[in-house]
Order: C-alpha cells, then structure tokens, then sequence
C-alpha cells in the first residue's frame, strides 16, 4: 500500500467507471411498493444511494428511525440538520415492527440521525424498534448502524441489550480528517472507543464499520485507520467513494480508481478481517456485506 507512485490525475468529472447500471429492476419496483405502502423510509432513496437496485433485488433495505432531522452538521452528508426539540414518536417502534412485517426483506439496516437532544441520543426508541421487529420478524436479521451517543455508555448500553445481530458505526475517515469531515461533537477515537465497548461487552456481536476515500486522505493513513479498527475487534470493514452531494459540502479531492479499491481490500483481508466489501460505489449499507452477516448468522 505504500510507495505506490501512479499519478492519479484529478477529475472535474466523474470517471466511467462511477456510472450505474440498473439491475433486478422487478423486485427493485416490487420492494419499492411495499415500502412506500407500509411508509417506510429508507435511506437508500433519501440519500439516493446508487446501489438501490442491487441491494433492493436481493431483499435488503436501510430504514431511518428518530425523524429526519440531525443535529449534527457532518460536511459530507446531505441529511437535515436542526434541533428536534426532543420531540421523538413514542409509537415508531411498533409501527415499523409491523410494517416491517408486511415486506419480504431477509435483512434489514436501521439507522437513525443523531439525536443529541435526547439525554439517551434516541438509544431508548432504537433498541425498542429492534425488539419489535425480532418479535414480529424472529426470521429477520437486523442491523443497527448507530451514532456514536457521544460516548455515554450507558445510552450505548440500552442499544447492546436488544437482540441485534450486527452493530454497525461508521468512522467515516482516517484520523487526521475527522476534524474536517465529521461535527465537531464526534471523534475518532470516541468511535473506536464504542467498537471496542461493544465487541468486549457482547463478543459474538458481528461489528462493522466504514471507511470514504476520496477526501484527501493518504495510502498510509488508510492502513492506520484500518489497523486502528481492527485493534478494537471490527469483523466488516467497507471502502467506498465519496461523492459530493451538493456544492455546500466538502469538494472531492480525487477519485479512486477500481485497482486501488482492490488494494484497499487485499489489505484489510491481510490484516485479519472476516468480510471486506471494497469499490467506487460501496457504502456502509452494501447488501454485499449484509449477505456475508446473513450467512455468518445462519
């Protein structure tokens, strides 16, 4: 990974191999009308994820909890950003449990803006939403991705004691970025911190975590971001490019080419991880990562 001497020119526009193309288009369209029937939101449309299609065909899906509203203001993320006033919907738990249930997703991702207006950032209704979906859905698989709950361990608690089958947090960058890329109420290692809270507290809980390229960071410091998660005990790791949701948000300083992703996941595989999912258009949510855990939890 290191002394690699290619120059990677720069890009005014997004290179070819950025470019979609859709696939499983019937079950994408039949999943889309279950969805919106039950009025589930999901992530993938919100955030306009390119990997819709592909994940969506196989039955896996991202659904957003707590409202829309963050109340954070991360530079590379396009969701709203606020103050909730602590209003949360007592009922969301059940209602998504039930709506859940009407659909035929085999693996599901819940997610939900940071809420640090709730003394317990939301940890409370979370872990309540997964207990509802494994008692209607005992046949689901459920992935948590989490906020980092600003290191209070006793709201991160609440969420490790609900039958969750993966726990997902992102890092988002290396270290040196995180200033730059994420709030300033969110730290490295405040993220690697809750990982290794989760994987000492709960062992057999699959971990993940995901890593954008494209905003500056370095070869050298992707291998020390990714030693750095593989010390707190993360089993996925994913590698993905950023890309610029408007012209508000962070530039993208280079992209990636698919060789190098492929560098990127030879080396997370070196260092030990059970599963790898690597490439331009790769995001935390990838039903490639989400297939592995399916089988892992088989």
């Amino acid at each position: 990974m290191t002394g690699c001497t290619k120059v990677r020119p720069h890009f005014e526009k997004k290179p070819s191999w950025l470019k979609m193309f859709p696939i499983g288009m019937e079950k994408y369209h039949s999943l889309k009308k279950s969805l919106r029937f039950q009025g589930l939101h999901t992530v993938c449309e919100e955030a306009r994820c390119p990997n819709i299609g592909e994940c969506w065909s196989v039955g896996t899906a991202t659904i957003m909890i707590l409202g829309d509203v963050c109340t954070r203001a991360c530079r590379f993320c396009n969701v709203k950003t606020g103050n909730p006033k602590g209003v949360v919907d007592e009922d969301e738990p059940y209602r998504v449990a039930e709506n859940l249930a009407k659909t035929q997703l085999k693996y599901v991702v819940i997610t939900c803006v940071d809420r640090d207006d709730l003394p317990d950032g939301g940890a409370f209704i979370f872990a309540e939403t997964i207990r509802q979906v494994k008692k209607l859905c005992p046949e689901m698989k459920v992935e948590a991705l989490v906020s980092d709950y600003r290191g209070n361990k006793k709201a991160f608690e609440i969420l490790l004691d609900c039958p969750v089958d993966v726990l997902a947090h992102n890092v988002e960058t290396v270290r040196e970025l995180t200033p730059i890329v994420r709030d300033r109420r969110a730290a490295y290692d405040q993220s690697l911190a809750l990982l290794n809270y989760a994987k000492k507290n709960k062992s057999n809980l699959l971990t993940k975590s995901s890593i954008m390229v494209g905003l500056g960071e370095t070869m050298d410091e992707l291998k020390k971001t990714t030693a750095d998660l593989k010390d707190v005990g993360v089993d996925i790791v994913t590698y993905g490019q950023y890309l610029r949701p408007s012209e508000r948000h962070l530039v993208v300083k280079r992209y990636y080419f698919p060789d190098e992703f492929e560098q990127l996941k030879s080396m997370a595989y070196e260092m030990g991880f059970r599963y790898v999912a690597s490439g331009p258009l790769v995001r935390s949510s990838y039903k490639a990562a989400e297939l592995f855990a399916l089988k892992a939890l088989s």
